[in-house]
């Protein structure tokens, strides 16, 4: 017994140093992160021709008297629909109480770690995609395949962000995750084609308004990059699913893309986090702006149709080459790997009641996220809302976010030369050759 504590010590101390010394995931605001199998593919989400009537919530079967411990990566008003869904459940379970627990992405996944190890791990974990690389690295979680879960029911695009090995290690509770192009309809009428349309509408909104932006993005993360380097035809890692390749053509292009945004045709602000971003489309003072579908419910709300006519649409095309491939995943239920019994199928109890067609068509409803079970794409609060649909066809160009541990190397290595590119400090094969170093080091240290 202590010599098995004693390997899983040495394990977790070892994958926590690693971790630290590579730096922290480079993540979206709600997640990222990225920071959504081993060459990630195009995924898309099929859908019956006939939309079928949602049903009602199923009975669920748990033991009386249990009590489970949650935590969650939600925060602020997603905290409380939380709390809310929890409370929801209990009144229709009584014998099941779950104590709700919030970390940030990187707290959770720090401290999830330390618990397992103390023996005092939660439950059930609400959580990233990124996370099922560290988890199985360290032999944290269990994989879901046979948990009593059906999987068939899920868009396959889902799944795959949280596959490694050939075994799936979380059940989707939504879908999507991916960036997109918004914008507001009182400045851009349609949906531009291409990037050259994309170019000409952000420089027309710009003459008629000075002081504007024609497009805003997160300038600060990678996250943003990625969907520009897969239209290139470019992938973050080779076959194998583990040794990068940043140091591409297709690197080059993506990099000199994005400078050629900002300095040749001066369409993005000089300097730009995520929150600058946000804030100047709700301002109206950006007609475009590059974000997630997490934004879609902030910018439905009554008071910011004030401000935007809010239009949904896939990235544009890149002129000359294809169409950009953002990144897919989505939120996930795991369960720590020494999970059984009793507290095992509480926890099981109240996942079936959040993937049933009741709840997923009121988290569609009241945030704008797509559900996880494929079923739904079809239903008519999908196909009737241009919103959602605009956001469900962008889904078609994506590509499952690379769960692997080794993408963390991949996105501490593009973030500081991305930024170095938009400061006009490094020219762009300069930076993919020192994103290319500086990710290879990083993995050869996981080893």
């Amino acid at each position: 017994m202590k010599k098995n504590l004693f390997a899983l010590l040495t394990v977790l101390v070892l994958a926590s140093l690693v971790l630290s010394a590579c730096g922290p995931a480079a993540t979206p605001a709600p997640a990222p992160a990225p920071t959504q199998p081993p060459a990630a593919q195009p995924t898309q989400a099929p859908a019956p021709t006939q939309p079928p009537a949602p049903t009602a919530v199923p009975p669920t079967k748990a033991p009386a008297a249990v009590k489970i411990t949650m935590w969650t990566k939600e925060g602020g008003a997603q905290l409380d629909e939380v709390k809310a869904l929890v409370n929801e459940f209990q009144s229709k379970n009584p014998g099941i109480t779950i104590d709700v627990v919030n970390y940030d992405v990187e707290k959770l996944r720090e401290n999830f770690q330390t618990a397992v190890l103390a023996g005092t791990a939660p439950d059930l974990l609400w959580t990233v995609n990124d996370h099922a690389g560290p988890f199985t690295a360290a032999d944290l979680i269990q994989p879901v395949d046979n948990i009593g879960i059906d999987l068939k029911q899920f868009v396959p695009g889902a799944l795959e962000a949280v596959t490694l090995n050939g075994k799936v290690w979380g059940i989707p509770l939504s879908y999507g995750n991916n960036l997109m192009l918004l914008y507001n309809k009182k400045y851009v009428k349609d949906a531009p084609a291409d990037t050259d349309a994309m170019i000409k509408a952000a420089q027309d909104f710009m003459k008629a308004n000075p002081g504007s932006v024609g497009l805003a993005w997160n300038m600060t993360e990678p996250f943003w990059l990625v969907p520009w380097l897969g239209g290139y035809g470019g992938k973050v890692f080779d076959t194998d699913g583990k040794t990068p390749t940043l140091n591409t053509d297709a690197m080059k292009s993506t990099l000199q893309l994005m400078y050629d945004l900002k300095y040749k045709y001066a369409i993005t602000p000089k300097e730009c986090d995520y929150a600058c971003a946000d804030g100047l489309f709700k301002e109206g003072k950006a007609a475009m702006i590059i974000n997630g579908d997490w934004s879609l419910g902030d910018y439905t709300t009554v008071t910011a149709t004030k401000t935007i006519d809010l239009g949904t649409a896939p990235i544009p095309k890149i002129s000359g080459a294809d169409w950009p491939k953002a990144y897919t995943a989505g939120i996930y239920f795991m369960f720590p790997k020494s999970e059984s019994g009793d507290k095992l199928n509480a926890a099981l109890a109240f996942v079936k009641y959040v993937i049933s067609d009741d709840v997923q068509l009121r988290f569609l409803k009241n945030d704008k996220r797509l559900p996880s079970v494929q079923k739904l794409f079809n239903d008519p609060s999908v196909q009737s809302d241009p919103i959602l649909a605009g956001s469900a066809a962008d889904l078609l160009n994506g590509t499952g976010m690379p769960p692997q541990a080794e993408m963390r190397c991949n996105w501490d290595a593009m973030k500081p030369n991305l930024q170095a590119v938009l400061a006009d400090k490094m020219k762009p094969a300069d930076a993919a050759a020192a994103m290319q170093t500086a990710a290879q080091t990083c993995v050869q240290s996981l080893k």
